[in-house]
């Protein structure tokens, strides 16, 4: 009984490092997206004002990576990605444009990234505070441009 539960564990331990290995060699032919950063802090930007960031991400794999989807947390945030093939070695952006509306005060909004890549699924993250407009801002400037002499 010793010696079939040992056999038994053997066989196991020979299975799953053939399984981890397999993958490995899948994921290495597979494409990989890396990022230059995966969080774009704006600071403080003004209410009701729309502001835009690019995050800049690299091909590493060995084969074409195709975005499938790029998916705000919620509708304040807009992406715009690249629909053609990125193949390897070639570098592109994800624009995110957020607009607070009337909102005031600390945002952290996520964006999820959805690939062919070995790393699937990415999430990105635009963060800041939004303040009031300043009165002086806010209101129109008339300039006299004068008409008559």
């Amino acid at each position: 009984m010793k010696k079939l539960i040992v056999v038994i564990s053997i066989l196991f331990v020979a299975l799953t490092v053939t399984a981890q290995t397999e993958e490995k060699k899948e994921n290495a032919l597979k494409p990989l997206i890396e990022f230059e950063t995966l969080v774009h802090d704006f600071g403080k930007i003004y209410e009701g004002r729309t502001t835009e960031c690019e995050f800049i991400f690299f091909n590493r794999g060995k084969a074409p990576l195709i975005l499938s989807n790029v998916q705000p947390g919620c509708g304040c945030t807009t992406p715009e990605w690249p629909r053609e093939p990125i193949m390897p070695g070639q570098k592109s952006k994800i624009k995110a444009i957020y607009n607070p509306g009337s909102y005031k005060g600390s945002f952290g909004k996520g964006i999820t990234v959805y690939s062919n890549a070995s790393n699937a699924q990415v999430q990105l993250t635009i963060k800041g505070v939004v303040e009031e407009i300043p009165k002086v801002l806010q209101s129109p400037v008339k300039l006299d441009v004068g008409g008559g002499f």
